[in-house]
Order: structure tokens, then sequence, then C-alpha cells
């Protein structure tokens, strides 16, 4: 209570009728930093949890980089070519608010300012609400920034903030630096001073305008191809879901030379309530309805939107003739884009060309890039491996043109080496004006794909579960022994295992261990099936769900109808087979 700089959390501890319930835990930092709901105590976002996280950050890079760049032997050749005397990291705010406790994003982003500079680090405070992705694209471009935070709880529901922390090439840092960094945090958990000032922290201004134009210049040069938008374009609504992203998508708009989009007015400006949606998730369902009865009263064929924090991309395009919608997933966006991405480069050329998904998005881009002759690969799920990936094959030699996951997050070249909803707008409008241009919707282009490279038929979805040690004796019941595994399911053959959990299996490699890194903390088990239907599931890291995502792959020419109908058929079976929602009282969306 001492130690809280803000008196109406440090009252609400204080005058609890049982304060060791708002203390006897802590919010834990993992990869994706910190996420929790914004109130008193040490398991919630507030103004001491950003003071305690920001010290053990600061000593965390000074240990690992060296207390200044000049004579920094460690820090690669990027550091070398300034020998100013401080370290930086790039700070950026959503709008993120709580009016009970006074706390908010902006508070948060310049407590961690305030702390840095005590620590001797030169605290980047970028002027405004900026996207996720310009703290990426800013970490990874200034010679010397060692990191980057980002404030913002993304897509998660109005209570709730986080602090997101991203390593000196702009990509969210991986294990061990996590652990390291929370322990490092264990041990600053007393401020070093009461005289933290946050509302003195410069702003920098000068700075948050050079970057932007760097960030549009890169993303114009890599990405966009100058496809005229005749009368045939499409029309296009956009929704910043509550966000930030409005006058961000605009700007990718104009530097592509695209017609400018209407707007849904009730999500268009930020708002920290997100007072139309209880989970602002465009990937929600009946999270884009606003936009999509909009954009039909305006005539329009594509809803755009992003999520809060402008990371994420969703798309949906009017059904010729009945009025309805269809809402691409995530998969659905990913071949499109790689296809896309792929499409301009001449066939001598793409032998040094790879794409990258996470290993629970849809095969179809490996079926591309197989037929393409590309490489491709897959990682664990979350951006920081995609992107880490990314940056290790551009240092092979590589030209890494494309990643996702189907969580709509789409990495379109080089411009971040994160996902990027702001540039993959401007990128999959730039593309669907091409195809309007040529005759068709973007849902005929799909088709088209499909029946080049095969249906790819998908059933992703998660059951609630809030009891971590459910999750982990389900996945245990699959194993049978040391390397042994249940060979069905609902009746169906199972001819590979891989278990990037305890089990650390893979029946396909050699020596049967993962190539992928495992974690006994986060159980993923994924089962391919005779019928060519692979199955994965999981635990995940920052929300009580076990998710599961089943993809049947038909052959090119099968009828996409008759996919759907055999994994209607088989989806069911498999669920109740391996995870007995019922028995066990797991329950899905609404």
């Amino acid at each position: 209570v001492e130690w809280d700089p803000n008196p109406l959390t440090a009252a609400a501890v204080a005058e609890h009728a049982d304060p060791t319930s708002l203390v006897h835990s802590r919010l834990a930092f993992g990869t994706a930093g910190l996420r929790g709901p914004m109130g008193p105590g040490t398991n919630a976002m507030n103004d001491l949890m950003i003071i305690q996280t920001t010290q053990g950050l600061a000593r965390y890079l000074l240990g690992h980089f060296g207390e200044s760049p000049a004579g920094s032997a460690a820090v690669g050749e990027k550091r070398a070519l300034d020998q100013e005397n401080k370290w930086q990291v790039v700070i950026g705010w959503d709008h993120r608010a709580n009016k009970q406790w006074n706390l908010s994003s902006e508070k948060f982003a310049r407590l961690t300012a305030a702390v840095l500079a005590h620590a001797g680090i030169e605290p980047l405070l970028l002027d405004g609400l900026v996207p996720t992705p310009l703290v990426a694209f800013g970490t990874r471009t200034l010679s010397r920034a060692i990191a980057g935070v980002m404030i913002t709880a993304s897509h998660n529901p109005a209570a709730d903030n986080g602090y997101k922390v991203y390593w000196d090439q702009g990509v969210q840092f991986t294990p061990p630096h996590d652990s390291g960094i929370a322990a490092t945090i264990l041990d600053h958990l007393k401020p070093w001073t009461t005289e933290y000032k946050p509302d003195e922290q410069p702003v920098a201004t000068d700075l948050t305008t050079k970057l932007t134009q760097q960030y549009y210049s890169a993303m114009v040069k890599q990405l966009a191809r100058g496809i005229k938008s005749g009368s045939s374009g499409p029309k296009v609504l956009y929704t910043a879901m509550h966000g930030v992203g409005l006058p961000w998508v605009k700007q990718s708009f104009n530097m592509f030379n695209l017609p400018p989009f209407d707007v849904e007015p009730s999500q268009a400006d930020p708002d920290p309530t997100f007072s139309t949606v209880g989970f602002p998730n465009p990937e929600e369902k009946g999270a884009l309805d606003r936009a999509m009865a909009t954009a039909l009263t305006l005539k329009a064929d594509l809803v755009i939107a992003n999520d809060p924090d402008a990371d994420r991309l969703a798309v949906a395009e009017v059904a010729p003739g009945d009025g309805g919608w269809r809402v691409l997933n995530g998969n659905e966006i990913g071949a499109l884009l790689a296809h896309w991405m792929l499409e301009p480069i001449q066939s001598e050329h793409r032998s040094k060309v790879a794409m990258l998904a996470s290993t629970v998005s849809s095969k179809m881009v490996r079926a591309i890039a197989e037929k393409e002759n590309c490489k491709f690969e897959e990682t664990l799920t979350g951006f920081k491996w995609l992107g880490r990936r990314a940056d290790e094959l551009r240092a092979e030699g590589w030209n890494v043109v494309f990643a996702f996951e189907e969580a709509i997050g789409f990495m379109c070249g080089n411009v971040v080496s994160d996902k990027d909803g702001v540039s993959a707008a401007a990128v999959f409008t730039e593309m669907a004006t091409h195809y309007y241009n040529q005759g068709r919707t973007v849902s005929q282009q799909l088709d088209q794909l499909s029946d080049q490279y095969g249906q790819f038929v998908s059933n992703n979805s998660y059951f609630f579960c809030h009891n971590p040690e459910l999750a982990k004796s389900i996945v245990a019941s699959w194993r049978l022994g040391d390397n042994q595994y249940i060979s069905e399911a609902g009746g169906y053959k199972i001819i590979a295992v891989r278990d990037l959990g305890i089990g650390a299996y893979d029946s396909t490699t050699p020596d049967l261990k993962p190539t992928l890194p495992t974690s006994t903390s986060s159980p993923m088990v994924t089962f391919s099936f005779e019928n060519g239907t692979v199955a994965t599931f999981r635990t995940s890291g920052t929300e009580p769900k076990f998710k599961y995502y089943i993809e049947m792959a038909g052959k090119p020419g099968v009828p996409r109808e008759q996919v759907q109908a055999e994994l209607d058929e088989m989806v069911p079976k498999l669920l109740e087979a391996l995870i007995q929602p019922s028995k066990n009282g797991l329950t899905g969306p609404n």
C-alpha cells in the first residue's frame, strides 16, 4: 500500500475487508508481457504494477545490452554505428482508461517513461494514440532502440489493459527473456524513488512525425502495386472497432492512391468503454453487424475492420443477390494475401521466396508455396515466433514476403516483423480492387484459388475452461505411455501425432522429437487423420479457453460443399471422443 502512488488503488487495498484477497497472487509477466483488468492489487494493471514491471525491464535490458551503446559488443552491427550515450525504448499507448481508479494507457505510458529515464534509458514517448505496428516499426528502425513498450490490451474487454514488450528488432521477445524479465521484476518491487513524475515526461513529437513518414514510405515502396481503381472498383466501409485505427488506415489508403472509404460512425472514434460491442474483437460473432448494416445502406461491397490497436484485420464481402455477407476467416484472408504477395514475383526468383504460418493456421498457404516452388515453414502460435523466424530467414538470404496466423494477424513484406492491420488493410483493398476491375469478387477469387490448390475447409473454435488442470488431464488422456498415443478418435484413423507439451513427441521425425519448441505449461497436440484432416488442440496463454483448429484438405477439383459436409459430420464426433465437453462441463461461445 505504501508503495502505490495512486491514492485510489492504494486505499482500496488498505480498506478492503480482506486485503490479502487483492494481493494473494501476482499478474504474471510472460512473452505477451502483461494483460489483465485495471484496478487495485497485485493481480491487476495499476500504477504500481507498471512501475515495478518497468524497473525490472530496465534492469534486465541494461544487464543484457550493457549500460550504454558505447563499447557494447554484444548488440550487433545496428548499434555500432551510433555512439550516443544512452539506449532508447520506444513507448506507445492506446485509449484505454478506467475513470473509477484514475488509470489509463496514457498514464501507464508516461510512468513507463519516467522509470526508464530514472534508470538511465532514454524513453521515446510517441505523440498521441498510435497503432501497435508503429511501436514495432520504431523499435526496429531506430539505431539505439533496444526495446519497445506498447500499452494496450488489444481486443480484450474494456476493463482490461496490457503492457506489450518488443525486443530490439521489433519482434516480441521469446524465451528465455520472459522468465529473465519476470525474475528481475521480482527483484525490484520496491519503487526506486517516490519522485516519479509521469506528467513531466517529454513527448517525442518530431520523432513521431518522422517515424510515421518512414513507416508509410516503407509500406508504399514494398507493398503498393499501383492498381488504379476504376468505376468497377469496390466500395469500402471501414470500422475501427472503437480503437485507434481510423486516421492511420485513412493515410494508408491515401498513400496507396485508393479511393476514400466510408466509416461506421458508431465505432469510428476511440472509446474506452467500447460501447457497441462486448468484446471489441472483429473475429467475435456479431462484432461486424453494425458495420455490415451500415454498409448495406451505403451499398458498400466490402467491410474492412481493425481491432482496437490496429494490428489485426477482418474482412466481410457482400454476397451477390441476397444482400447477405460473407465474413472471411483468417485462413481465407491469409490465402488471398499470400497469393497476392507471391503473384508479381517471377517464377525463376521464387526459389528464394519464403512464407510462414502458425502451426494452427490453414495448410492452404503451404499448398500454394509448394506448388509455386517457394519455401514454407510453420512456427508455434503467436507472432513472436513468426517474426523471429522471418528475421532469421532473411539473415540467411530468403525473401520472406508473407506470414500469418489464423487469428486475423498478417505480415505483408518486410515493413515490420509483426502483424500489421494498417498495411494489411491497404494491401487487401488494393488486391480487391484488382479483382473487381477484372470482373470478379474477392470470394470468387478465393474459389479460383481453391480450385487450383485444393479446398481447405476449417472449423476453429474453443471451449471455456477456467481450470487449467482439467485441460491438462484431457490432453493426458490421449497419451497411452512413452511415445504412445491413441490411434483413432470418433471412428477416424490417426496416422500422425505431434505433442508439443509434456510428451515432446512427433511421429513424423526420425528421432520422434518435434522440430518446434515444446512447453510443459501450455499443452498443444496435433492429430493428422487418414482422410486428410488435421486437428490441433491447445490451451490459451492469455484466456481461459481450450482451443481447437480442425481443417480438412480436399483435393483440387473436389467441390467445396462435399468437403464441408464431410468435415461437418466429423467435427462433433472428434470433439466428443477427445474432449467430452458435456462430461467435463465445458461450454463454447454463444
